[in-house]
């Protein structure tokens, strides 16, 4: 076997149960966390704008 060939082949690595659980947990914390800012910039828009902003001549 050659070099080459041994660079090509892919390596895996398998996660514990724990760490796929510990992954799940991290992932999930960062979606909320990502909703929240998302919700608070919307909020922080709104109040910013006031409610007005949707009455306008077009």
């Amino acid at each position: 076997m050659s070099m080459a060939d041994t660079k090509n082949e892919l390596e895996t690595v398998s996660q514990s149960e724990k760490q796929k659980k510990a992954q799940r947990s991290r992932s999930v914390a960062l979606g909320i966390a990502l909703a929240l800012f998302v919700l608070l910039v919307y909020i922080g828009t709104w109040a910013k704008l006031g409610a007005n902003v949707l009455i306008r001549p077009l």
